[in-house]
């Protein structure tokens, strides 16, 4: 055997053994969320799995998207819960009923009552999810034998810092969204000044007006308020009991993964927005559709075809809402894939058709797709961004207004209020989009911007939870600001040391020139004595 073969025989064999080698996977915990982020979330989980690590996913009894794929190494683990799956479900569509259709509907100071109280619905949800795991031993038992390297878990549900707490293991968040970034503020250390970074739900970009200033300012006041007073002192009684003192940051006391890079409304690690990751997993090829999807998009011709959903949460709409859309969608000359649940529109065109699921991603890198309608979860965004695709945002609840302003304001995007909207505003939006080349041209700037990656974000997001894990919850990342209490963080000892410095000299000067001007004011009287 030649020298060259030898050394290719033996570079072989050290990348099997590296493969198949036992011992070297870790082992990942998983507290996650419903719907769209675990669609998120799975994503990295599976790359865990190839990459020979142990994952458990913790499942509530009353789950209504966490489906187990036999054929999957994703171990469940399922733990029962005081909520039923009726209740979950009636929990879920109400809250989103209401942000829909009433939130939008109230005055300025009752949107955030309104807001307020669909919180402190989720949030009793997420405390009862809490008390289930946390207070059932059997299963904390099993928990702490396993010996868990590291948890990820979604801050979107509270309990995933406290679990870390009780286990002792590194802490790892999937995803970055509160209202007013209360959670990054507070937990994560991260410096958001109001006078640039838009406060979650306002609607507003980084470029403020003065008027806007004011507006993000009162939103920040109304979501730290509201966080301190309500949420806070609600998790801390929670969290004190369980571990018999009371943590340093409710719901974030282990977030030790974040060093903060140039752009400050990000953080190092998971990027921030995991749900890059599903759209590279197609590397922008297009994936065989089945077969009547395929037959329906090409007999499209050169007009191509629209993909319209608004997402995973919202299957089905009134029957008025729905009415006004197909009329808007049946005088366009594009075919449109309407992913649509509830009962047939009375005003459907022949050009319309609708699933009950599409494969939205392929869908958007197919290349007759001509504009995408959204109800701008990030999931989707960033499928349209990836594969440049103009966007028509009618958004619902949630970041969804703050996503598609975003994408307005990059000039890839057209805006319509979803419960004001009418049929002819549909129809002018989707001309704008599809007939106005620059709204193609923003998206495809977009696209090349996100291509332009060194890695791509799932080997970047499993890479940082390997860290993680090696590292033994990576401290030298911690932000400092963890141990500087609120008067150090906001320097306000070193603005009264200052302040006192400056006080004392004027103090002292003031004493000085007040005697001397009595000094000259005795001898001026003693000369004229004289």
């Amino acid at each position: 055997m030649s020298v060259k073969m030898t050394a290719a025989l033996f570079l072989l064999l050290m990348q099997l053994s590296i493969f198949f080698g036992s011992g070297t996977g870790g082992k990942v915990l998983v507290w996650p969320v419903e719907f769209s982020h675990w669609l998120n979330l799975k994503i990295i989980l599976s790359e865990l799995v190839k990459k020979g690590h142990e994952v458990m996913v913790l499942r509530p009894s009353a789950s209504l998207s966490y489906e187990i794929d036999n054929t999957s190494a994703i171990e469940f683990e399922t733990y029962p819960t005081s909520y039923s799956i009726a209740d979950t479900k009636e929990l879920f569509m109400g809250s989103i009923t209401k942000s829909i259709y009433e939130l939008p509907k109230q005055s300025f100071w009752g949107y955030f009552l309104m807001l307020q109280k669909i919180f402190l619905t989720t949030s009793k949800y997420s405390e009862s999810l809490c008390k289930d795991v946390v207070f059932n031993e059997e299963l904390m038992t099993k928990l702490q034998n396993s010996n868990f390297d590291v948890i990820l878990a979604d801050p979107f549900l509270p309990c995933g810092d406290l679990l870390a707490e009780i286990l002792k293991i590194p802490l790892v968040y999937s995803l970055r969204f509160f209202p007013g970034s209360t959670y990054e503020k507070y937990s994560g250390g991260l410096p958001l000044p109001p006078s640039y970074v838009p406060a979650a739900m306002s609607e507003l970009s980084d470029r403020m007006t003065f008027m806007e200033r004011v507006r993000n300012f009162i939103y920040v006041l109304c979501f730290d308020f509201w966080f301190q007073t309500f949420n806070e002192k609600k998790w801390n009684q929670l969290y004190s009991e369980v571990l018999g003192k009371c943590p340093v940051h409710v719901g974030l006391s282990h977030f030790q993964f974040a060093v903060i890079e140039a752009d400050l409304d990000k953080t190092v690690g998971m990027d921030c927005y995991l749900d890059l990751i599903i759209l590279c997993e197609n590397e922008n090829k297009f994936h065989e559709l089945k077969c009547d999807i395929e037959d329906f998009v090409q007999s499209s011709g050169e007009h191509g075809v629209v993909v319209f959903s608004l997402g995973s949460m919202v299957g089905s709409l009134t029957e008025e809402r729905a009415n006004v859309i197909a009329a808007g969608l049946a005088q366009i000359p594009q075919k449109v894939l309407w992913r649509f649940e509830g009962k047939k529109p009375e005003t459907l065109g022949s050009n319309t058709r609708l699933y009950k699921w599409i494969p939205q991603n392929d869908l958007l890198g197919h290349p007759k797709t001509r504009a995408f309608i959204t109800h701008g979860g990030t999931n989707g965004i960033y499928e349209a961004i990836y594969h440049g695709t103009p966007v028509v945002g009618i958004p619902l609840f949630g970041d969804q207004f703050d996503n598609i302003v975003h994408l307005k304001t990059k000039g890839a995007a057209v805006r319509l209020d979803f419960l004001t909207m009418s049929s002819t505003d549909l129809l002018t939006a989707l001309k704008t989009v599809t007939n106005d080349p620059s709204y193609k041209e923003n998206a495809m700037q977009l696209s090349r911007i996100h291509h332009d990656q060194p890695v791509k974000p799932l080997d970047r997001a499993v890479f940082w939870i390997e860290f993680v894990m090696r590292h033994k919850g990576a401290k030298h990342l911690r932000v400092a600001a963890h141990d500087l209490s609120w008067v150090q963080y906001h320097s306000l000892d070193v603005i009264g040391f200052l302040l006192a410095c400056v006080l004392t000299v004027v103090f002292i000067l003031t004493k000085c020139c007040l005697f001397c001007c009595q000094k000259l004011t005795k001898a001026g009287r003693k000369k004229k004595g004289d």
